[in-house]
């Protein structure tokens, strides 16, 4: 694996090491980080884990399969649109770019900007998932060899230094992960993403619209129960990395649409009054009760566009699928 742009700046990059640097200090750290927010999650009155941490290389699995179901609209709409956006944005940038993809996953997104954009000098993936990450990142050189391609382990809300470069750098944010993030949150991370970025930034940012209640309930609670299987995946993570006896079977998936809101809300609720032993405290539920583990917020795109303007961010071109199903946007940083 070519991981060029990485190892000839890795002293600059500051965030984590590269996946092939990491020791077993960083691992420990990562999972000390897990282990606090697990365990701050469940004691608080209202519990809660993150969702960042469904994506151990299990719940990856499990997002990509929920990603070919017919209920999951985000997906498909999303590669749909970007064959447009790639041949808009190859008459937009008129100089070389690097790329800087946050949460990348499975990096089938850049795709098709990689085949339709010919200012595409690097390619930067960073995801929480490293193993997953550097899988894909091989696969992905081996397709587009004379693109500099590299992998970073990290978690794409913490700061992130770059090397200074004569080229713009342009952030990639697709599938609507902004959407996890509460509007405050999302806020954050985008003024985050304005200082790692710099002063010359573009921004591709995919989001996803607000729609009918019945769409967006269908689109997280398929019929195959793949979204439950990914869902209760983060306990059976919990239960591989501290050695837990969570029973999974007591516990159910529950999504709905937060009208209030404008958020869809997923939910493991306790189907009994249950406690379990979590390295050495235990952890109680009565019936009934959840853990909220995701929200996917949904926007206009003028609420988007304004949303992204109090962050330090100016839209210069947005575009919307079929049926306004979904929508992406091109930032550039600008003067607040």
């Amino acid at each position: 694996m070519t991981l060029a742009f990485a190892q000839e700046h890795k002293e600059e990059i500051s965030n984590k090491p590269c996946l092939n640097q990491r020791d077993n200090s960083e691992i420990k750290h990562a999972q000390q980080g897990f282990y606090y927010d697990v365990m701050n999650g469940l004691q608080s009155p209202k519990k809660s884990l993150e969702a960042k941490y469904f994506y151990d290389e299990t719940g990856s699995r499990y997002f990509d399969e929920i990603c070919q179901l017919e209920e999951y609209y985000p997906y498909k709409t999303e590669l749909r649109l970007l064959p447009k956006v790639a041949h808009d944005l190859n008459q937009i940038l008129k100089q070389r770019v690097h790329v800087v993809e946050f949460g990348a996953g499975s990096v089938h997104k850049i795709r098709p900007l990689m085949d339709g954009v010919s200012a595409i000098e690097s390619f930067l993936a960073i995801d929480i998932c490293g193993e997953h990450l550097e899988a894909c990142c091989m696969q992905l050189q081996s397709e587009f060899p004379n693109i500099k391609i590299s992998a970073l382990e990290g978690d794409f809300n913490e700061p992130l230094t770059l090397p200074e470069s004569n080229q713009a750098y342009m952030g990639f944010f697709p599938g609507s992960t902004i959407g996890n993030l509460t509007p405050d949150q999302a806020q954050a991370f985008l003024r985050s993403a304005k200082t790692t970025l710099g002063s010359k930034a573009w921004f591709l940012i995919g989001v996803d619209t607000k729609k009918s209640p019945e769409t967006l309930h269908q689109a997280y609670n398929d019929d195959k129960g793949i979204t439950a299987k990914f869902n209760l995946n983060i306990l059976q993570r919990i239960n591989h990395e501290f050695n837990a006896d969570i029973d999974l079977d007591k516990f159910e998936h529950y999504a709905y649409y937060n009208t209030g809101e404008g958020r869809i809300e997923m939910h493991l609720v306790s189907k009994e009054k249950q406690s379990f032993e979590l390295e050495g405290e235990t952890i109680s539920f009565k019936v009934g009760e959840s853990i909220h583990t995701e929200n996917s917020y949904k926007y206009h795109p003028d609420e988007f566009k304004a949303l992204a303007a109090k962050s330090g961010w100016h839209c210069t071109h947005s575009w919307l699928a079929e049926k306004n199903m979904f929508s992406m946007f091109l930032l550039r940083a600008g003067l607040e």
